[in-house]
């Protein structure tokens, strides 16, 4: 094999295993979730505004899940079992932090997967590589006792995120204006 060949090759297999930046999440990505990323930034911010009005221990916790810079996907497998919770920020709420379900990270060989299988709001789908400290999730809310729709099912199921990994066995998706309740839902995982 050709040393050029077999660099490809290495570098390859040391790639990440979420699907990579090569446009599929782009042609998956409906309208109206790519819209909700190009205001994400916007809707961040407000959200983050109304959760000031919240709760003193809520808003600690808040702050301490956003207070880590990320860092890169690129060494870390993320399969296997996690803890996690959901933060409802901005909207009806302001600011509720709800308590720790499981989820879990699985490998299909084109990407990692995520299931939140228990606590009454689930989700699942899959997670895109954007760039070394930030990937893309593409995904559909369910309630516990409904079948899973396919992402691409309508607003009411569909949901879009970026994902940032903060420490070794901490990372979490950011969900700007999901269709109900608030204006930005985090989903924080641990191990």
């Amino acid at each position: 094999m050709h040393p050029s060949a077999l660099a490809l090759v290495l570098l390859a297999v040391a790639i990440p295993s979420y699907a990579l930046a090569d446009g599929v999440v782009q042609k998956r990505m409906t309208p109206a979730d790519k819209t909700r990323l190009e205001n994400y930034e916007q809707t961040r911010e407000a959200a983050l505004k109304e959760a000031e009005a919240g709760d003193p221990a809520a808003i600690r916790t808040l702050d301490t899940v956003l207070s880590k810079p990320p860092v890169a996907f690129s060494d870390q497998d993320l399969t296997g079992n996690w803890r996690c919770r959901t933060i409802k920020i901005g909207g009806d709420t302001k600011l509720i932090v709800y308590d720790w379900f499981k989820c879990r990270v699985t490998d299909d060989g084109s990407g990692w997967q995520l299931t939140k299988s228990t606590g009454s709001q689930r989700t699942e789908g899959r997670l895109y590589d954007d760039g070394e400290k930030r990937a893309i999730y593409l995904g559909s809310f369910h309630v516990a006792d409904e079948p899973i729709k396919p992402y691409g099912s309508g607003p009411k199921t569909d949901q879009v995120g970026y994902a940032f990994r903060s420490g070794p066995d901490k990372w979490r998706i950011e969900f700007p204006a999901p269709y109900y309740e608030s204006k930005l839902d985090i989903l924080e995982l641990t191990r």
